[in-house]
Order: C-alpha cells, then sequence, then structure tokens
C-alpha cells in the first residue's frame, strides 16, 4: 500500500475541488438542450444534441426523425453572441463528420464564437439516407460499369423507402432549413453567421431567403445557386477546367516539354475506349482486368481537377494512360472521394436533386443541357434515368429565387474550379445585390475558405464591427495564388549512382 503524505493528500484535494468547479462551469456553459461529446477530428470537446422535427412539415403530430447537431465551443469565456452555422456540401455530406476540417478552417473565429454543426436531414446521424457502396475490395469492375450502378442505386431506393423515415419526398433543401433555423431558437441564438460550401451555399441562400432576419453575415464558398441545375452544369463546367489545364501545360515551359503532346494523348486515350485495362486495386493490391469505358475515364479525369495540387499530376496520368498504363489516373481519380470524411448520403443526395435540379433540366424555367466536347452529356444522363423513379418533394416556386442580402455576404470562387466556377458566383452577387461581394481566386480549385490567407479574411469579414466594414475587408492577398507546378516524375537511377 502506497503512503500518502498529509501535504500531499491536501494538495490533491484541492486539484479534485479545482477540477469539478472547471466542470461544472463547463456545465454551466452548455448551450441548452446539449451535452458534452466528442467529434471524429477534433482534440477538444464538443456539445451535441438532439432535436425532434417532423419528418413532413405538413403533419407536425406525424412521424418524427432525430436532427442530430454539434457545437464547437468559442475558447473564449466572454464568448460573442452570434455564432457561426456551418452547411456542407454534397448534397449528402455529413457537416459533423467534417468537425475536424471545419475547426481548423474556423480556428480565429474559435476564439470568440461558437460554430454550430448539423448534420442536415438525410445525413450523418440525422434520419440518414445512405446506400450500401460495398466493400471497399469489390472489384474495380463493379465501380466503373455504369449499368451495374444504376442497379446499385434502383436497390438503394427501394431500401430506403422501407425505412421508417424513408418518405423521399421529405428531404429539399428548403425543409432542411426550416430544421437549421429550429436548431438556432433552440440555442437561444438571435443572429448567426452562415458559413456554407458547394452544395453548402445553396443551403445558405435558402437559409438567407427563408430567414433573413437571423443572418448577420454571410460567406458562400463555391456558389451552387437554386437555379444552377447541377448534371447540365457538370459537363460545360468540367470542359472549361480541364481546357484550362491543358492550356496551361502548353504554355509552361517545363511541362510542355515533359508533355509536348499532351491533348494529342488525351485524345487518343478517348478514341481508344471502351478497352481491357489492367491495374493494382488500390485496397487489395491484387491486379484486375476489366473494361474501362468513357464514363468511368472522365470520372477520373475530373476528380483531381477539384484540388489543382491533385491536376498538376494530370498530365503524367494522361500520358501514361495513352501508353496503355491506367494505374496513375485510376490512382487519381480516387484520391478526393476515397476519403470517408467526403463520403455522400447518396439517398440524401438524389432526393435533393431530383426534386430541385431535375425538373428545371431543359425545360422552359433552367437551362438547356449544354454538354462539353469531351464531357459529352453523360452526367446528366445518369441523373435523369435515376430521376424517372426517383419520389421528388415540392418545391416552390420562391425557392429559385435570389431575394436582396440581407446582411454583408462574400461569394468565393476558384477559377479552376470543374464544379462551381466564377460565373455561377457572379450570378449570385448579382442578384444579392449591393451588400454582396465576389472575390476570385484565379487559380484556386472547388473551395477557396482554407487556402493561403483565406481563413484570415474570413474572419476579419466575420469579425468587422459592421456590413460597411466587413464588406471592406481586404482580401487581394490570394489573388495571386499560382497554380502549383506540374508534377515531374523521379528519373530513374543511373546504373551505378549511389542511393
Amino acid at each position: 500500500m502506497q503512503i500518502v503524505h498529509p501535504h500531499s493528500a491536501g494538495a490533491i484535494v484541492l486539484g479534485l475541488v479545482a477540477m469539478l468547479a472547471v466542470e461544472a462551469s463547463q456545465a454551466a456553459d452548455a448551450p441548452p438542450g446539449t451535452q458534452r461529446c466528442r467529434l471524429p477530428g477534433v482534440e477538444t470537446n464538443a456539445w451535441c444534441g438532439v432535436l425532434k422535427r417532423p419528418l413532413d412539415p405538413a403533419q407536425p403530430q406525424g412521424r418524427l426523425i432525430d436532427l442530430h447537431f454539434a457545437v464547437l465551443p468559442a475558447r473564449a469565456r466572454n464568448k460573442l453572441p452570434d455564432p457561426v452555422l456551418f452547411f456542407a456540401g454534397g448534397p449528402g455530406q455529413s457537416a459533423m463528420a467534417l468537425a475536424g476540417s471545419v475547426e481548423p478552417l474556423m480556428a480565429r473565429v474559435l476564439n470568440r464564437r461558437d460554430v454550430v454543426l448539423i448534420d442536415q436531414r438525410g445525413t450523418g446521424r440525422s434520419a440518414p439516407l445512405k446506400c450500401d457502396d460495398g466493400a471497399p475490395t469489390r472489384p474495380l469492375a463493379d465501380i466503373g460499369d455504369p449499368e451495374r450502378q444504376f442497379v446499385e442505386i434502383e436497390k438503394c431506393r427501394q431500401a430506403l423507402e422501407k425505412l421508417p423515415h424513408g418518405d423521399l419526398r421529405q428531404y429539399t433543401t428548403v425543409i432542411a432549413m426550416q430544421d437549421a433555423d429550429a436548431v438556432r431558437q433552440a440555442l437561444g441564438v438571435t443572429q448567426v453567421n452562415v458559413v456554407g460550401g458547394s452544395y453548402g451555399t445553396r443551403a445558405g441562400l435558402d437559409y438567407l431567403r427563408q430567414f433573413p432576419q437571423a443572418v448577420r453575415r454571410a460567406v458562400l464558398d463555391g456558389a451552387a445557386p437554386p437555379d444552377m441545375v447541377l448534371p447540365a452544369s457538370f459537363s460545360p463546367d468540367s470542359q472549361t477546367a480541364f481546357d484550362a489545364l491543358l492550356a496551361a501545360c502548353a504554355a509552361d515551359t517545363t511541362c510542355h516539354a515533359r508533355y509536348p503532346k499532351l491533348r494529342a494523348d488525351w485524345q487518343a486515350v478517348l478514341q481508344g475506349l471502351p478497352r481491357d485495362v489492367t491495374v493494382v486495386h488500390p485496397v487489395t493490391g491484387l491486379p484486375e482486368t476489366f473494361k474501362l469505358g468513357r464514363d468511368a475515364l472522365l470520372s477520373m479525369a475530373r476528380s483531381p481537377l477539384y484540388a489543382p495540387a491533385l491536376a498538376s499530376a494530370l498530365p503524367l496520368a494522361i500520358t501514361e494512360a495513352a501508353a496503355g498504363r491506367f494505374q496513375a489516373l485510376l490512382g487519381l481519380g480516387a484520391s478526393i472521394s476515397g476519403r470517408p470524411s467526403m463520403a455522400l448520403a447518396m439517398g440524401m443526395h438524389f432526393s435533393v436533386v431530383c426534386a430541385e435540379d431535375m425538373p428545371r433540366l431543359g425545360g422552359p424555367n433552367g437551362p438547356a443541357d449544354a454538354p462539353g466536347a469531351d464531357f459529352g452529356n453523360s452526367f446528366s444522363q445518369i441523373y435523369t434515368r435515376v430521376c424517372a423513379h426517383w419520389p421528388r418533394g415540392e418545391v416552390p416556386a420562391a425557392f429559385y429565387t435570389m431575394p436582396a442580402a440581407p446582411a454583408a455576404t462574400l461569394v468565393l470562387s476558384g477559377g479552376a474550379d470543374p464544379a462551381t466556377p466564377p460565373r455561377h458566383g457572379e450570378r449570385v452577387v448579382q442578384a444579392l445585390g449591393a451588400k454582396a461581394r465576389h472575390v476570385v481566386v484565379p487559380q484556386a480549385g472547388h473551395g477557396v475558405m482554407g487556402i493561403g490567407c483565406m481563413r484570415d479574411v474570413i474572419f476579419r469579414f466575420i469579425n468587422a464591427a459592421d456590413d460597411e466594414a466587413a464588406l471592406k475587408t481586404d482580401a487581394d492577398c490570394a489573388r495571386n495564388i499560382p497554380r502549383p507546378s506540374v508534377f515531374l516524375p523521379a528519373l530513374p537511377a543511373q546504373p551505378g549512382a549511389r542511393p
């Protein structure tokens, strides 16, 4: 038995008293209806809560769903009363699953403001509408075959409709933003600073439309406005970003010297499809042979365009593919989609797109399907086929409008973005009017908030004393960020060279 000195015992007691006092103080600071929790990728405690919401807003006494949310607490005791309300992308991302990425992004904001993360209905823990993506070891042939993918989506739809919360018409952005404001009210908050990325900007815009009095500031990164018609935009926007990559290589002395036939090589790869290819499975490490089609190849080429650092390796991957070696292109294609935090609840994804976008594809109130030269209209064809069977929620006509911004709004665009390029941000700013400002980072991809000095720009924009000061926030620091240099593989070792 260990003998404790009396003075040491007193110190232990005092330490325990102090610890209990801190815990009691933290408990007193807990937002209403929350309890302490841990979120993935976040080292400190957060506060988590659950709000009961009607599955169908038209039947408030009917079936309820659990809406999960979390609060990353401000570090200072004298925190400010207007938290950040963060909307995730997709559609289909879980905001709570992104906590580990959001925390460093909002590091300065978190000094004095809470950050609220809501798992939008259909995502994360909130009545999830997830499809079985299969084991990571499943054959590559299953992943690259559009017909097999469609069959799996149909199976998913049928399974989801059997769930207690499986009325797939109840997952529109309009309903989700009513959920979000219910969380704001439950937390006892008067105003929030809205921050959204990608699809989260569409969510943010509708929150501004429905609850303008609740918005103090708004940051929209990679604008996806409600009238965008996502499937119709996929092809031309991807084509523009891809063509810019080829042009940048041709204009760069180093890139052109290493890859002088890049455009011709790309066309040769396209013209050689479909074809049997053999690659090493990224999980099993075993070689597999499967038939590679045009749609799968275009997806592989499009994915790295989201991040210019990854896109810098596309010239090498295309050159390798022209020589019959597709391993590099496969690896780049899986580099973003393979991250767990980027996973989408595909049931929620289709519920949103089928209800909000597809009715306007080629219709009198929406753009025609404008295929890109290489990318064609394969993306819209996939959605057209899926949405023909997917239940569609009702979307009010007002959803597609963007009234004048009620508060200072910062719209961010990456000039090299294949998904939400500046042309969409320009339209948003024009609609929002005098309280909106558009900042374009010419060589950035999809998502500008985490680049260079932009985290500080966002902090100063949110922290500014009034709208006028916020709109004058200096953001020039990011305008001259260069496109990453082309990736050059290491040369093979020469005979007799020292390691």
